[in-house]
């Protein structure tokens, strides 16, 4: 029986060693794929049988069995793409994919990044299933709820400017104006210098804002601003309109003392009609202010005035541009009128143990009662790690790690078939016994 026995204990030694190099093979295979996670056989000897009759009794073994293929789910390198929609995951966690596999709906989790926004604007992996997260309002605050994240769709809506904020110098040794007063009519010939803007309106449609600013006394500007008349109600195309005006004084310093405005009149054609405006030129005195925030009155310029800094609070329509991601998963659009806006958050789950996830097709597992159930939250939160965008986690493969557990695979496979050769040559000697 002992013969028997070394003929099976050779054979499940072969067979152990064989699933050990197809372990070693699938971790070579895959030292290619984004987000793999290699393989490792271990090993348990199998039954033993009590041995009796002998002195000192013992057990015979009987060989060795595969216990079980374990996952080893070490960091794998980072490698730069320059793709904003490719992410890797720096620590723990899993992204969450959804949709059909094969015939079967389920939610997948995998650590491939390789996402890209498909026709409908949402954000898929490579097969088409769609990466769960949670979306943003039109605000850009992130909501509750695990779905889809549909991006690509997105646009920015027209804000009307309110706020106007203008910065600069105007001359201290730049003439008083000779002319009576400013004509709408000659604005450049009746005012010393001047400056743009554009604003919008309530329908996203952008208007050219000319401010001009005449020197009525020392220390005392008026501002009068202007418009073609193409864009507002009852104007004349090609005629400059007076939308708004006031008064700027400034000290013995070149400080803003005040600002006096005259109500404006901005009423723009098919939209919000009168438009308030704003006009900001700085922090007067009289108000608590520096008086050197916004426009000052300095000289030494040779009565050349000039502006610093123009800005508005409003746009015009916008459509999505690009989109980035942070290290947060914030998925921030980035639309044609300059607007940025978050519309929505990447969405990572974490296993208490991930490596007992069930691998199927397409880099992707899914949940089992060994693995326990996902705790699905916001990346860089809860244990969870972070998302680096514009890159991807390589596969955490050592080929010459898995080549030296070839040959080791190799010679216990050449090892046990000598067990057998030998144990069945002692068998051909019992078997010429009886001739």
């Amino acid at each position: 029986m002992s013969l028997l026995t070394a003929l099976n204990t050779g054979t499940t030694g072969m067979a152990a060693s064989s699933q050990n190099l197809s372990v070693i093979g699938d971790n070579i295979a895959n030292a290619n794929t984004i987000g793999f996670k290699e393989g490792r056989a271990a090993f348990e000897d199998a039954l033993v049988q009590e041995v009796i009759g002998t002195p000192g009794g013992g057990q015979l073994g009987d060989g060795v069995n595969l216990q079980a293929i374990q996952r080893i789910i070490t960091q794998g390198a980072l490698t730069q793409t320059g793709i904003s929609t490719d992410l890797a995951l720096q620590g723990s966690g899993q992204f969450v994919v959804k949709g059909n596999l094969n015939g079967v709906q389920s939610q997948f989790y995998t650590r491939d990044g390789q996402f890209t926004v498909d026709k409908s604007g949402y954000l898929v992996n490579l097969v088409g299933l769609r990466l769960q997260g949670y979306p943003a309002d039109s605000k850009g605050v992130v909501q509750g709820g695990l779905g889809d994240l549909l991006v690509g769709t997105a646009s920015a809506n027209a804000n009307p400017t309110k706020a106007i904020t203008m910065k600069g110098n105007l001359a201290a040794d730049a003439p008083i104006s000779n002319t009576p007063a400013f004509d709408p009519l000659d604005p450049t010939g009746t005012s010393n210098t001047q400056s743009s803007v554009t604003v919008y309106d309530s329908l996203g449609q952008a208007h050219t804002v000319d401010v001009y600013y005449r020197k009525t006394a020392a220390g005392t500007w008026d501002y009068h601003a202007m418009t073609d008349g193409a864009g507002l109600t009852g104007g004349t195309p090609g005629v400059a309109t007076e939308i708004a005006s006031g008064t700027l004084t400034f000290d013995a310093n070149g400080k803003l003392t005040t600002q006096v405005d005259n109500p404006p009149s901005f009423n723009p054609i098919g939209a919000t009609n009168p438009q308030p405006l704003t006009f900001n030129f700085g922090d007067p005195t009289s108000t608590g202010g520096t008086g050197v925030a916004g426009f000052t009155q300095f000289g030494g310029t040779n009565g050349v005035s000039s502006t610093t800094f123009t800005g508005q609070d409003g746009n015009g329509y916008g459509s999505l541009s690009s989109v980035t991601i942070n290290n947060k998963g914030e998925v921030e659009g980035s639309f044609t009128n300059g607007s940025t806006r978050v519309l929505g958050q990447v969405a990572v789950a974490d296993f208490k143990a991930a490596d007992k996830l069930q691998r199927v097709s397409g880099n992707l597992a899914i949940e089992t009662t060994d693995s326990g159930q996902p705790t699905i939250g916001e990346p860089a939160s809860g244990g969870r790690g972070s998302i680096a965008s514009g890159a991807l986690e390589q596969s955490n493969v050592d080929l010459a790690g898995e080549f030296v557990n070839m040959i080791s695979a190799q010679r216990a496979f050449q090892a046990n078939s000598k067990t057998i050769t030998t144990a069945d040559s002692l068998l051909g000697e019992l078997m010429q016994l009886k001739r």
